[in-house]
């Protein structure tokens, strides 16, 4: 199998999703893996009648169990991992006096460890093949601090600084680490949490003055598992129309 293998994490709709179709609309072979088991497999059967090569798998981050099983799936139906796209995440936007256990241990799992546990799945296959592209989709969140943003905002922090240890231990081995941190951008998600108040906080503060487009976070993603990305390693971009640049936007 000459094709390269991509596993996305919560790639069943959003983000994830238009990361998996750019991904396969460029040649590789795309596993979507999701927690929701009816989004990842009609999607994947979407491109596959499209003409590209796509399958599904049932996954949920949060469970190390879970995560074992699909890479040993993985490992037994091609033997190889080649890109890994940890995408998947949740949030719970709550005030820091009144933000509750529960929330922040389930968002660090999901959101940090999971990550870590795909991370280091899919490097243990890449070691193989002396290749290998890890890209984490951190936020700008973890860059810059916003109201609410507890467990979310941390864990994208965490998840940036995991980057950078992975970029900095498998750079011999020709696997590279990245992580692109997205800021406001046009999801089901989005509009469903996204109040009046924040929308125009955001295209406040955004000099785009709008929210991005899942393709245009896609866009960066297919640029690093590229080999043309093959000396970016450890770094974070942010595609956020100029958020995390911003200072005062008018005189």
């Amino acid at each position: 199998m000459n094709e390269r293998i991509a596993l996305v994490t919560g790639s069943g709709a959003g983000i994830g999703a238009a990361i998996a179709e750019r991904l396969g609309e460029h040649g590789r072979h795309v596993v979507l893996a999701d927690l929701n088991h009816d989004a990842a497999h009609a999607l994947a059967a979407d491109m596959t009648s499209r003409g590209m090569s796509a399958d599904a798998l049932t996954m949920d981050i949060g469970d190390r169990a879970s995560i074992e099983a699909g890479f040993k799936w993985i490992t037994e139906t091609y033997g190889r991992c080649d890109i890994l796209v940890n995408n998947a995440g949740i949030a719970k936007t709550l005030p820091f006096l009144d933000y509750p256990d529960d929330h922040w241990e389930a968002t660090l799992r999901v959101n940090l460890t999971g990550a870590f546990r795909c991370a280091q799945q899919a490097a243990r296959l890449m070691l193989e093949q002396q290749w290998g592209r890890i890209i984490n989709i951190a936020s700008t969140s973890g860059m810059r601090a916003g109201a609410g943003r507890t467990a979310y905002g941390t864990s994208k922090a965490g998840l940036i600084g995991l980057t950078r240890q992975i970029a900095v231990e498998l750079a011999p081995h020709g696997i590279t680490a990245n992580a692109v941190a997205p800021g406001p951008i046009e999801t089901p998600l989005s509009q469903a949490v996204h109040t009046a108040a924040t929308r125009a906080a955001y295209n406040r503060l955004v000099p785009a003055q709008r929210y991005g487009t899942p393709g245009e976070v896609a866009g960066a993603v297919d640029f690093l598992a590229s080999d043309d990305a093959a000396y970016i390693n450890g770094h974070v971009i942010p595609v956020d129309g100029g958020f995390i640049a911003a200072g005062v936007l008018s005189d």
